[in-house]
């Protein structure tokens, strides 16, 4: 009998950003992203949160190794993003717009690409400690 349990990781990151919607004028920009829209970046403190599910090993016992979790959020995310500034550094955001909806699916494709489809994948993103965002998949 199978044992379907949840294992979380945590990892944190700084990056800049600037929210902008290349299509509007400077002046539409600016009132609907306020100081996110700032021509010269802002930057953040993300804290990252992903839960893999699954089944657990009946060998092991793990649904997965914490170790090989750790270094697929390492290379995908932190040395991807971390002390970046999202718009220019990062290549998937160089036609998406980085607000905290689409960092978060960005990373979540990033994990699932790395992950065996038999597990389930979440991911939640804090911007600041009152606002987070999460996807499922």
């Amino acid at each position: 009998m199978g044992r379907r349990v949840a294992v979380y990781r945590t990892a944190h990151f700084n990056a800049a950003h600037r929210l902008n919607v290349p299509q509007w004028t400077e002046e539409q920009n600016k009132k609907f992203f306020g100081l996110c829209n700032n021509s010269n970046y802002h930057g953040h403190n993300y804290d990252l949160q992903v839960r893999v599910e699954g089944e657990v090993d009946e060998v092991t016992g793990y649904l997965i190794d914490m170790k090989v979790l750790k270094d697929f959020i390492d290379e995908e995310v932190i040395e991807a993003f971390d002390h970046k500034n999202l718009n220019l550094d990062v290549p998937e955001f160089k036609e998406l717009n980085p607000t905290a909806e689409n960092i978060v699916w960005v990373i979540w494709k990033k994990l699932r690409n790395r992950l065996g489809e038999e597990f389930n994948l979440s991911v939640r993103l804090y911007e600041t400690p009152r606002n987070f965002v999460e996807f499922n998949g």
